[in-house]
């Protein structure tokens, strides 16, 4: 994903500091070309031969630590100015301070400072120190300049004391750093609604009628729209999947739900994609206590559900593009092309249940993109490469 990518982290004197070997870690898996920078305190919580062996590269500390080769390329000049992405994590009190006023006295703030790239801060403190007036006054001066502030977490701080300054996991900073650099910015400027996951339709207090998605498709339509810097809305029914970064997310539960908001946010949407499972029928009478069991059996009234697509196709705006899911177990491209002319879509993402490596609950997936003048069926793939594939298909129909 980061293939080609030239990613900076800069350490500096925090005791989340240790985290920092795992961000490393897997930023090398996805490939990407690693360097790394740390203050003097840094060091003192993890070495710097740490980071050497997990990137292959030499770990600078010092700006006078030179070789006759970094005559030529200064490396705290050269180092923030080939980077495509800088992180600055953990980013202690001192730092930003350092960072936001323009102080340059360190490996650190030397090699931020000319730097011409995305610049993400990850704050990392006691949650005293974060509330400062003045901390929180060079964080948004940092902001101000355009500087890209990773909130830190809530919860128990090495300190002792429970608040806000908790430095994220390390996969939500591997997460930021992917979604500032791994995509071409192709899709910015474009508000692009997506639908993911079941819904759940309730019987009584207790019980509801579900479907088998995961909403791993949706998510990842969502993430990858983000990533290419569109902005993106994710209406999503209940799902155990972490947010995107730079999605906005809607949670919702039942079909009649689902309408409801995605109807509400269609009509300021360039790009609608739904591919959620939405209930098409619900019962007809939700009971008030729990139905009791008897040695009889239970015959339940089902009504159909709106169907959101089709009420969406039949408003659709000009220059509007709008793609729909099929799921089928028979008859897919057959069902799939009908689809695409009732419910006025543009594109039909048809896959079948039957299909290795397709699928709900699979990390994989088998499409066949579907529109009124072809198909092409892709290869299987990841769910985000698909993600991917679909987008690039939008961009030729807009």
């Amino acid at each position: 994903m980061l293939s080609g990518k030239n990613i900076l982290l800069c350490v500096s004197g925090g005791i989340a500091a240790y985290k920092m070997a795992d961000v490393a870690s897997m930023l090398v898996k996805l490939n990407a070309d690693v360097h790394v920078c740390m203050t003097e305190n840094a060091t003192k919580f993890i070495p710097a031969e740490t980071f050497s062996v997990l990137t292959k590269n030499k770990v600078y500390t010092d700006v006078f630590d030179e070789t006759p080769d970094d005559y030529i390329n200064v490396p705290h000049i050269s180092l923030g100015t080939s980077a495509d992405c800088i992180l600055v994590a953990p980013a202690t009190a001192n730092i930003i301070g350092k960072i936001a006023n323009g102080i340059a006295d360190d490996m650190v703030s030397t090699t931020v400072l000319p730097a011409r790239c995305p610049i993400l801060i990850a704050p990392s403190m006691n949650v005293y120190m974060f509330e400062n007036p003045i901390v929180q006054d060079n964080i948004e001066k940092l902001k101000r300049f355009g500087y890209k502030i990773i909130e830190p977490a809530s919860g128990h701080l090495a300190c002792g004391y429970d608040g806000k300054g908790k430095l994220p996991s390390p996969e939500t900073l591997v997460e930021c750093v992917v979604y500032e650099t791994a995509e071409e910015k192709d899709m910015k400027g474009k508000k692009v609604l997506v639908n993911a996951g079941p819904t759940r339709e309730s019987l009584d207090p207790v019980r509801f009628i579900t479907n088998h998605s995961s909403g791993k498709m949706g998510f990842a339509v969502a993430k990858a729209a983000a990533n290419r810097g569109a902005d993106v809305t994710l209406v999503t029914g209940p799902v155990s999947l972490e947010t995107p970064v730079g999605v906005n997310r809607i949670d919702i539960e039942s079909a009649s739900d689902m309408y409801e908001e995605m109807t509400k946010a269609a009509a300021e949407s360039d790009i609608i994609i739904m591919s959620a499972a939405v209930a098409d029928y619900t019962p007809n009478e939700v009971a008030d206590n729990k139905i009791k069991k008897s040695d009889g059996n239970l015959a339940i009234d089902l009504k159909r559900t709106q169907d959101i697509l089709k009420t969406i196709g039949e408003v659709k705006k000009e220059g509007q593009i709008i793609v729909g899911f099929s799921m089928e177990t028979e008859n897919l491209l057959e069902n799939s092309r009908k689809k695409l002319i009732s419910k006025n879509a543009d594109m039909i993402c048809a896959n079948s249940l039957k299909t290795p490596g397709a699928g709900y609950q699979v990390d994989t997936n088998i499409i066949t993109l579907i529109t009124k003048d072809d198909e092409e069926e892709l290869p299987l793939m990841s769910k985000y490469d698909a993600a991917k594939k679909i987008l690039d298909k939008v961009l030729t129909l807009a």
